[in-house]
């Protein structure tokens, strides 16, 4: 099981990542700070936004490339697929 987004390297990881996410949200003693869907939405987006600053900030180098619109239709497609 992935749990932590530095080990995510596939496709297969991510859904993996993804899903221990939710059952951390189930799961998890401890309550997310933003856990109703608008909030967290809000907060995914402002992160996006500073991504740089976050990776400068952790010595890390923000990936240049990534196919950004993967992740874009995985979002919009979780709005209506079962």
């Amino acid at each position: 099981m992935t749990t932590s987004p530095d080990h995510v390297d596939s496709r297969e990881d991510l859904a993996a990542f993804v899903r221990s996410l939710r059952r951390s949200h189930a799961e998890d003693g401890r309550p997310w700070e933003n856990a109703d869907l608008p909030s967290f939405l809000d907060a995914m987006a402002a992160w996006m936004d500073d991504a740089d600053g976050w990776y400068r900030n952790t010595g890390r180098k923000l990936p240049p490339g990534g196919d950004w619109a993967f992740f874009a239709r995985a979002l919009q497609a979780a709005t209506t697929y079962e």
